[in-house]
């Protein structure tokens, strides 16, 4: 079933799976491999895709909320508010096929991310030390999240944690930024004068879902890590923030959680971009809003189990 929805994807093409910096350096030679943070390279396996083979935008256009005909109310965005800004919505209609959008906003210039097989959907800060660095895809998993790369020194960056793993920017970290994954009815009802990013210009099947029941798999694509601890299901979504994640069970049955100095909301209305033949038809599995004691929101992810245990190791389960 996943191999057929992911050739349906076309990102299963005849490409080595396993490999190493021998292997990659023909078609990296500008990365540094001696530079590295992983100690087992079979770590790092081949999506079936070669680099920027999933184009990542740059400079998306945007258009008023109330002009847009194509997304539906219950379709996903990622919504990203920035103070000097219009709030900003960018469709995971479109990111499910692009997986990066640089983009700058009220000066700040950002990377708004999406790995599908992960379900991890977080926006960076492009500065650094080194720089500004605008990302693209490698077309490379590990722990089946996706590896980007920056244009500017070809270093390989891990997307659910934001931090370089390979080549000069090795151990850097990116700071990740409040956004988070609502409905389009959601976003217009409370930004009725907000943007939304515009269809991109490639010939995709924009609406169409290429990981059809991919979030109700038994286990996820090229994953040879463990499983999750407590029971969970590997693709069990959870609200991590920092170290720390939630089952979203947990928080639809609840409603609301305070803890840690957070409080965890959910609301009923967001389709699941993961399941059904259309983003627009997938199950409900509402919305997340993640806010500290002053109200003001954090930075969070709502992720796939599996990818939080892989990541986050020593992470804490707030199980009840």
């Amino acid at each position: 079933m996943l191999k057929r929805l992911l050739l349906s994807a076309a990102v299963l093409l005849p490409w080595p799976v396993l490999a190493g910096p021998a292997d990659w350096k023909r078609e990296w030679p500008k990365t540094d491999f001696s530079q590295s943070l992983i100690t087992d390279w079979q770590q790092i396996r081949s999506g079936g895709v070669p680099k920027d083979g999933i184009p990542a935008l740059d400079r998306p256009q945007f258009l008023e909320a109330g002009k847009d005909r194509r997304l539906k109310p219950r379709e996903p965005v990622i919504t990203l508010e920035i103070e000097g800004a219009a709030p900003r919505a960018y469709p995971l209609r479109y990111l499910t096929w692009h997986e990066i959008v640089n983009d700058e906003v009220a000066g700040v210039p950002v990377a708004v991310t999406y790995c599908p097989l992960c379900n991890s959907a977080v926006t960076f800060d492009r500065r650094t030390k080194a720089g500004v660095l605008s990302f693209g895809v490698t077309g490379k998993l590990r722990y089946s999240d996706m590896v980007m790369y920056d244009r500017e020194t070809q270093s390989w960056w891990q997307q659910a944690l934001g931090t370089g793993i390979v080549g000069e920017m090795s151990g850097q970290r990116l700071a990740s930024l409040p956004s988070w994954v609502e409905s389009w009815e959601e976003f217009t009802a409370r930004n009725p004068d907000g943007l939304v990013m515009a269809q991109p210009g490639y010939n995709r099947s924009y609406g169409r879902n290429p990981y059809r029941g991919y979030d109700t798999s038994d286990w996820p694509f090229l994953y040879d890590g463990a499983p999750p601890p407590h029971g969970l299901s590997p693709l069990d979504r959870v609200v991590r923030v920092g170290s720390r994640a939630w089952p979203l069970t947990r928080l639809a049955r609840e409603g609301e959680i305070r803890e840690a100095g957070l409080m965890l909301s959910w609301r009923a209305g967001q389709a699941s971009a993961l399941d059904s033949r259309t983003l627009a038809g997938g199950r409900d599995i509402g919305s997340v809003r993640v806010r500290d004691q002053a109200g003001l929101d954090v930075p969070h992810d709502v992720m796939f189990a599996f990818a939080f245990h892989a990541f986050w190791p020593d992470g804490n389960w707030m199980l009840k």
